[in-house]
């Protein structure tokens, strides 16, 4: 509505312009129009002097929804997957049981190495003993000094055959956990890519789990904003700064706004494109919104420091471009052509053409001419109350003129049928 308002009075602003460059081809003109703004009496506007001042900006920017730990199921065993524990597109929290593959082979094996290690430990106690009795035999000299060393050695071997038995045993077991195929994180699974009979193998693709609470939106900053929200930060953490995510709607529907943080905020950057990388995350416990989806992300608090600003309505447009009304000592309108800036919801930054301490009108600057004097008016400071009271009669006017028209149409409309009876009555 702003933009087409804007642009609708830019449109009357050139035309007014045109209209005033022909009329100064006329010789007389000039010296009426100037007799007759001097009887004109001043026109009361609201009128501000410019001062530096702190601008919050409304800015959104485009992302891809994403899910940080959207994870892929791998079979960590091979065999004969015998179970699938879950349905495909619905909900799984973390620790659940999704597959099963060959639980009793794996153990079997845990049961074999079990043994093994109780072999090798009777052995150690084997080893143990005969070490011992040698050392006793050697102080009595009824033994060699080799066959001590042999006990020895014997006694190593039989130490090293427990540890290995027991990493033997280990690995089993872990290979009988990994039979079962359990959800390393919370959220829907997708389709399952082997189905109950076939065999896998260990790095066999099974199926994807994929987090939707919460979401992350990673996005790209101009980086004269990333600059400026890092002078906003200062050395307070970037989780301070609140995100809000725009949901469009489906099939005109109204979309939905979801409140985060942000999380992440580039310390470098990209030179291809001139941006900051930054993340934020959003909260998703109903899992209406789903990633993959195309969305725009604003931040909250974005500001520009110690610019000068004024009421979008303020705008208007020269035969130079945009410009800005400026009161003289006088009070009176100069037209004074300006650099535009972004817009921050309701007021226009002016990057160039005027100056702090400036005079300006920020009020609606309709009917208002180079040369006409001006019953400067208190600014109130509110900007967006300013457009709304503009917009509001530009409205109203409009919907008088629509209500004209039809009255006028529908009196052109029963004139013929009044003839007609007059000629019926002759």
């Amino acid at each position: 509505m702003k933009t087409l308002f804007r642009n609708g009075r830019m449109a009357l602003w050139g035309l007014a312009a045109g209209l005033l460059l022909a009329a100064c081809g006329q010789e007389e003109a000039p010296q009426q129009a100037q007799e007759g703004s001097q009887e004109r009496p001043p026109q009361p506007v609201e009128v501000a002097e410019l001062s530096p001042r702190d601008i919050s900006l409304e800015k959104s920017y485009p992302s891809l929804l994403r899910s940080d730990d959207e994870v892929t199921l791998v079979a960590r065993v091979s065999g004969t997957l015998e179970e699938r524990h879950f349905e495909p597109g619905q909900l799984v929290e973390k620790g659940q049981t999704l597959y099963t593959i060959e639980p009793d082979l794996y153990q079997a094996v845990v049961n074999q190495r079990e043994a093994d290690l109780q072999s090798a430990r009777a052995e150690l106690a084997r080893a143990q003993r005969d070490a011992e009795r040698f050392e006793r035999l050697l102080s009595q000299n009824s033994v060699s000094r080799q066959q001590v060393d042999q006990a020895r050695a014997e006694l190593g071997v039989a130490s090293a055959s427990v540890a290995q038995a027991e990493a033997a045993l280990e690995s089993a077991r872990i290979d009988l956990r990994y039979a079962e195929v359990t959800a390393p994180v919370s959220g829907r699974i997708g389709l399952s890519q082997i189905n109950v009979g076939n065999l896998v193998n260990s790095g066999t693709e099974l199926a994807t789990i994929t987090p939707l609470d919460p979401l992350e939106v990673r996005f790209q900053l101009p980086q004269r904003d990333a600059f400026e929200l890092r002078r906003q930060i200062g050395e307070s953490s970037v989780e301070a700064i609140t995100a809000r995510l725009q949901i469009p709607g489906v099939d005109g529907a109204e979309g939905g706004v979801l409140e985060g943080q942000l999380d992440f905020l580039g310390s470098r950057v990209d030179e291809a494109t001139s941006t900051v990388r930054a993340s934020a995350s959003f909260p998703n416990s109903d899992g209406q919104v789903l990633p993959g989806q195309f969305v725009r992300v604003s931040l909250e608090g974005l500001k520009r420091f110690g610019v000068l600003a004024v009421p979008e309505i303020a705008v208007g447009q020269g035969l130079m471009g945009p410009q800005l009304f400026v009161l003289d000592d006088d009070d009176v309108a100069r037209a004074r052509p300006v650099d535009l800036g972004e817009v921050a919801g309701p007021w226009q930054i002016i990057r160039g053409g005027i100056e702090a301490g400036e005079r300006v009108i920020v009020g609606d600057p309709s009917g208002i001419e180079p040369g006409t004097p001006i019953d400067p008016q208190p600014f109130g400071g509110d900007a967006g109350e300013i457009v709304e009271t503009v917009e509001n009669a530009e409205a109203e006017e409009e919907k008088q003129a629509a209500e004209a028209m039809q009255e006028g149409g529908d009196a052109g409309a029963a004139a013929p049928a009044d003839e007609g009876g007059e000629d019926d009555a002759s």
